[in-house]
């Protein structure tokens, strides 16, 4: 096998779902709203219900094993992301990240301070920002461009003055599938002073980021996209976290990884969320065998995911392009390299959630709706109301099912 090229077979192996009897012959493409899990992450679960299920960081051997896997989660996740371990925190859900970090910027800024956000966000990432509106702060809107749905730096250009303090924005649009600049924008942004805050949801599913070199202040994403538990990851570099006012109880308030927790993560999916290490681990070993740092060992995995998601993406955009009943959002180029994604939405002729389950139909599962991106369906001219037919997969997608999610939208359009 040429270790430049993604073993498919082995990737599959490592999800039960492909061998699960229900979900055989089901072509699964609604995974930008969440991911199969990985049996390494499942079988940490496992393990922590039934040996470790006591409160953590404890005395006796099962508590202190819990807390152990816990730390090791937090310790391997921030390697691979070239962060340091105490700049790496666990919440609920990244909703519930970016409500409670905007709480702690309520209190560090003053009236007349202004945030930038967008209209290609996640309403998650852009609600909470725009509700500081309200204690006087100004909120101003990055807005994409209307034909390609893409941030430009030109146009975040002349929103930056001395006045701003935050900007906010997305790694790759959950609806647009392009990665945006993000080294570029906070470079930008830091030098007027400004912190940024990226919102990495619908890109850390296609291989986990290098935050060092992004560059960013903080990052937020959702291990449930990224083959793990029902968590958000949150990223706050140290002096930030130092910065901000702690949202937790007061004699937490000592502790980076617990300052912007107010409430306990959930123990189990915390401890789980090594699995997602270990699968990285899995398939370097696989495929490259050897030991190298752990963000090395990332970024060569993600190299291998996004070369096989770039193949399979191709033909389906050259599908999709060539018909006169379907608009891709964003347009239809697909180059290999250029930060494409294989999160698809595409305006049709017939409503979306009917096409959504005359899919269903045919064994393919694909999600229809505005999938919180209102602004950004708005400002791409469609209907939010209405809403779109969003195609998503990940590597572990195969050719045999996007051949089956072609066959299925000749059919259903």
């Amino acid at each position: 096998m040429s270790k430049l090229i993604l073993d498919i077979d082995f990737v599959r192996a490592q999800f039960p779902a492909f061998a699960e009897a229900s979900l055989q012959g089901q072509a699964f493409f609604e995974n930008a709203g969440g991911s199969y899990t990985c049996r390494q992450v499942i079988d940490r679960l496992h393990r922590f219900y039934t040996q470790r299920k006591v409160q953590p960081y404890g005395h006796f051997a099962a508590s202190k094993a819990g807390g152990d896997e816990m730390d090791e989660a937090r310790d391997r996740l921030a390697a691979l992301m070239n962060v340091e371990s105490d700049e790496l925190s666990f919440g609920p859900s990244t909703s519930q990240n970016t409500y409670v970090l905007a709480q702690a910027f309520a209190e560090t800024l003053s009236a007349g301070d202004v945030v930038i956000v967008t209209d290609q966000d996640h309403e998650a990432n852009s609600g909470a920002w725009r509700r500081l509106e309200k204690l006087g702060m100004e909120v101003r809107e990055w807005h994409v461009n209307p034909d390609s749905g893409q941030l430009e730096l030109e146009t975040l250009a002349d929103l930056l003055d001395e006045k701003v303090r935050l900007v906010c924005f997305p790694h790759c649009s959950n609806i647009i599938g392009q990665e945006n600049p993000v080294a570029e924008a906070v470079t930008m942004a830091h030098a007027v002073g400004a912190v940024t805050c990226v919102d990495g949801v619908s890109m850390a599913p296609h291989g986990f980021p290098d935050i060092g070199s992004l560059g960013t202040d903080i990052y937020l994403f959702s291990s449930y996209k990224t083959y793990g538990p029902h968590q958000g990851v949150m990223v706050i570099r140290r002096e930030l976290a130092d910065r901000l006012t702690s949202q937790a109880h007061f004699f937490n308030a000592g502790y980076r990884t617990k300052r912007f927790t107010p409430a306990g993560p959930d123990h189990a999916q915390v401890a789980a969320a090594a699995g997602m290490a270990d699968y990285v681990d899995a398939l370097h070993a696989h495929h490259f065998g050897g030991e190298v740092a752990p963000a090395e060992r990332c970024r060569a995995i993600t190299a291998l995911q996004r070369a096989h998601e770039d193949r399979l993406l191709a033909p389906l955009m050259d599908f999709l392009s060539s018909r006169n009943d379907a608009r891709i959002l964003g347009g239809g180029d697909c180059v290999a390299g250029t930060g494409r994604v294989p999160t698809v939405a595409i305006s049709t002729a017939k409503p979306a959630s009917d096409v959504a389950e005359a899919l269903a139909e045919h064994g393919v599962m694909a999600g229809a709706g505005d999938f919180y991106a209102v602004r950004t369906i708005g400002a791409m001219g469609c209907d939010p109301d209405a809403g779109v037919l969003r195609l998503s997969f990940v590597h572990y997608t195969n050719e045999a099912e996007v051949q089956q999610l072609m066959t299925a939208l000749d059919a259903c359009l």
